[in-house]
């Protein structure tokens, strides 16, 4: 996943964002990769957590997830690539209601997207990089979120090899790219 000299982190709260490739899903190309750890305790991971559990398993190790339940939007300005982790409220309430109470995450409490009042922002995460989401047959590249246990410093190489282990899933998600602000 590393080929690419692109691959950064931006240390103010935009760590477990990368542009590579996974070779096991096939071959060359440049994915983006947004990690979601079980350590983190923000609100809206732990809502995407929940949510990765409505996938259905495509390839051994992959999910695919309907737009309705998860997205993604992408989002240029000048150098920066921002990616948002987006769910529909709905969605969340119909899928809360299996948890008890005391362990919910209320929808309520996160932002709401700007573009969609029926959806709320999990996550954004940014990196500085000359990389443009490719559209083929008007569809943009999905994201891939990548579900994982390794502790917070992990990177792609380390994320990859977990993947290709079993002991790290990737969700598919559909997306769509904003045009650029700059």
């Amino acid at each position: 996943m590393t080929k690419d000299d692109d691959i950064q982190q931006i240390p103010e709260g935009s760590a477990e964002l990368w542009i590579g490739a996974v070779p096991s899903l096939g071959p060359g190309g440049r994915d983006v990769f947004l990690g979601l750890g079980s350590y983190a305790d923000e609100p809206g991971a732990r809502l995407a957590r929940f949510l990765l559990d409505r996938g259905h398993e495509g390839e051994e190790g992959v999910f695919y997830l309907l737009p309705e339940d998860l997205a993604a939007r992408y989002e240029r300005t000048g150098d920066r690539l921002a990616v948002t982790l987006l769910a529909r409220r709905d969605v969340l309430a119909h899928s809360l209601r299996a948890c008890p109470e005391e362990e919910r995450v209320l929808p309520g409490a996160l932002p709401s997207d700007p573009l969609d009042a029926d959806r709320v922002v999990l996550l954004r995460r940014e990196l500085t990089t000359d990389f443009v989401p490719v559209e083929q047959a008007g569809e943009f590249q999905p994201v891939l979120l990548v579900d994982h246990t390794a502790g917070p410093d992990a990177g792609p190489e380390e994320l990859t090899a977990l993947f290709e282990e079993g002991e790290a899933g990737i969700a598919v998600l559909n997306a769509e790219l904003l045009p650029d602000r700059a």
